[in-house]
């Protein structure tokens, strides 16, 4: 992912930061506006193709043919990868335009150590999930390495995405099923 950013000598007022500032002065002067219910649909179709709908937006997961899928799109878990790696660059963004520390180009990459066995129960059941994950970040601009490691602090703090892969968040599960009546009453 490369994200194009306006040098310090394009100026200091820039789209983008005269939006952060709107933003972040109406949520200093009223909180509560900052909360909000995030959901993502997920129906399966056909073998593991998934169509995730997310606000007026659709993406579809699938898993690879090896495995029965159609490969019509990535994985969930390179959806979770995609997804860190997309929040770090966005948030380089915000907190470059928040700091004043300009950037030319930036490149985020996500890479987990995932093991297949987990999810498919192989092999005395290993972890189902990642078992390590890395970013890396590779930035050009016309400041110093410093004021970059400045940067990378402040969104180490601020990412939702890395929040929730590196602390645990309390996850529930519910089950609402709809018996095929048809069934029911064969089986009374």
């Amino acid at each position: 992912m490369t994200t194009n950013q306006p040098t310090a000598t394009e100026g200091d007022r820039t789209p983008v930061r005269d939006a952060l500032r709107r933003v972040t002065g109406f949520l200093a002067s009223t909180p509560e506006a900052g909360r909000s219910l995030q959901t993502a649909d997920a129906e399966l179709g056909e073998r593991f193709r998934v169509v995730v709908s997310m606000r007026p937006h659709e993406v579809v997961v699938d898993e690879p043919a090896v495995i029965g899928g159609g490969d019509e799109g990535p994985t969930p878990v390179q959806m979770a990868l995609a997804a860190l790696s997309s929040c770090q660059a966005i948030t380089y963004r915000i907190w470059s335009e928040r700091l004043g520390i300009p950037f030319d180009e930036l490149t985020v990459r996500a890479e987990g150590t995932y093991d297949v066995r987990g999810l498919l129960g192989v092999d005395g059941l290993p972890r189902p999930g990642f078992t390590r994950i890395g970013v890396s970040v590779r930035i050009h601009g016309p400041e110093t390495t410093d004021r970059y490691e400045e940067l990378r602090a402040a969104v180490d703090r601020h990412c939702p995405l890395l929040d929730l892969v590196t602390t645990p968040v309390q996850v529930t599960t519910e089950l609402v099923a709809s018996p095929d009546r048809q069934m029911e009453r064969s089986n009374a």
